[in-house]
């Protein structure tokens, strides 16, 4: 390939290309929608960089994306989450131009986003809005010939519409993450069993009869401390809304400020979108040999500086455990330097939840194109029939049918004349 990449070893490709055809066999409908881009090419021509968790899944995503003729530079959305191998292989077999490596460092992360927004993108892609915001703050001369962005997950939307309330977002960009066929099944049953997954592998810790504290209950919390009661810990749930606090409350599960819920803990999981969920008063509180982690965007939602003022040394017992040793001889042990848990120590979302998200990208660039100076600036979904389509391909593929309405049906569900 001659054309510029950054990764860690090409000779990794042919692991990666296994691995990645392993993943396919669990997302049927991104591979009907590849064949469809491929006869069709609504891509055609079109400039994208994506900035993703570089993992298998999402290299059958852009496997897609350039059978439907778009040109397609990737780069990862988080440092500890690209997975080389499929870096490799995108490189190596695809000709994809890739700029990740596991572990980089927070000067190699922003020299390689700015190595996607030097392709002068017309669609960007992703996960968190780090390639939007440098649009906006470094590059806003790409913005003029730009079709628009796609977000893949709920901290990239908050950012984003902060970014419309405040007047600066000059484009219109797809709240992939705001999908039913998103959001309801890749953010519960995918974070649920991958931060679950990571906690295990980098702790090998018994779940069963622990007590185990989930920060938040949205979509992703609710996944984790679903998964965490499924493996015998005892679930706390500490909240802020408090129509969220009441669900938690009604699904079974204790709710309580997280300084109290940081007492009792042995493991402790952050799932907010926020920062500072854990913070210097619940290290204090905490248990001796506590398990912190993180599942949300950022490494902020753990208060890893005040952790750090609070420790006399920091020694690392396994790989992916930083173990804090406190002034009064309690060890506190960060997972995966507090960055997502499920692709610091594990792979990320299983492949049967990602092909839905990653075939509503796939669509969202389409509608993007198909819809081009028709959105007005801002935050916008996708359309409800789009949605449905995903899940009607996903049943289908699982083999399952459903109920169709009868006219009769459909015309009482539109009309008011029937009644008692």
């Amino acid at each position: 390939m001659n054309r510029p990449y950054d990764i860690k070893d090409i000779n990794l490709a042919d692991q990666g290309r296994k691995r990645m055809e392993w993943a396919e066999q669990e997302m049927p409908v991104l591979r009907l929608l590849r064949e469809r881009f491929s006869r069709e090419r609504p891509l055609e021509g079109v400039r994208l960089s994506a900035c993703l968790h570089v993992t298998t899944e999402t290299g059958n995503l852009m496997r897609t994306l350039v059978a439907g003729g778009a040109d397609v530079v990737l780069c990862a959305s988080n440092p500890l989450s690209t997975q080389d191998d499929l870096a490799a292989a995108l490189v190596a077999y695809d000709e994809i131009p890739v700029f990740a490596i596991k572990g980089e460092s927070n000067d190699v992360y922003y020299q390689h986003l700015t190595a996607a927004l030097d392709h002068n993108p017309q669609i960007t892609m992703d996960d968190g809005a780090d390639l939007v915001s440098g649009v906006l703050k470094q590059r806003p001369d790409l913005i003029a010939s730009m079709y628009g962005s796609t977000e893949e997950t709920t901290t990239g939307v908050i950012r984003l519409k902060a970014m419309a309330a405040d007047g600066m977002l000059t484009f219109p960009v797809i709240a992939v993450n705001d999908s039913d066929t998103k959001h309801l099944f890749d953010n519960r049953y995918g974070t649920g069993q991958s931060t679950i997954d990571g906690i295990i592998r980098a702790t090998n810790v018994l779940l069963a009869g622990k007590t185990f504290v989930v920060g938040g209950y949205g979509f992703c919390s609710r996944g984790i401390a679903e998964r965490a009661r499924g493996m015998g810990a005892n679930v706390i749930v500490t909240e802020v809304d408090p129509v969220r606090a009441l669900e938690a409350a009604m699904d079974g599960y204790r709710v309580m400020p997280m300084e109290q819920a940081a007492a009792v803990a042995d493991f402790v999981v952050t799932a907010t979108g926020d920062k500072n969920v854990i913070d210097v008063e619940d290290f204090q509180v905490m248990k001796d040999g506590c398990i912190v982690a993180n599942s949300g965007h950022f490494n902020v939602e753990i208060n890893i500086p005040a952790l750090e003022a609070l420790a006399v040394e920091k020694r690392q017992p396994r790989t992916f455990i930083d173990q804090y040793c406190l002034k009064d001889g309690r060890k506190i042990n960060l997972l995966g330097e507090g960055r997502l848990v499920n692709l610091a120590a594990a792979e990320g979302h299983p492949s049967a939840v990602m092909d839905m998200s990653f075939a509503n990208q796939a669509l969202a660039s389409e509608f993007l194109v198909q819809h081009h100076g028709k959105l007005a600036n801002g935050v916008h979904a996708l359309p409800k029939k789009l949605d449905r389509e995903i899940a009607l391909l996903k049943l289908h593929a699982m083999g399952i049918t459903i109920d169709v309405l009868t006219p009769e049906q459909e015309h009482y569900l539109n009309s008011w004349q029937e009644g008692t």
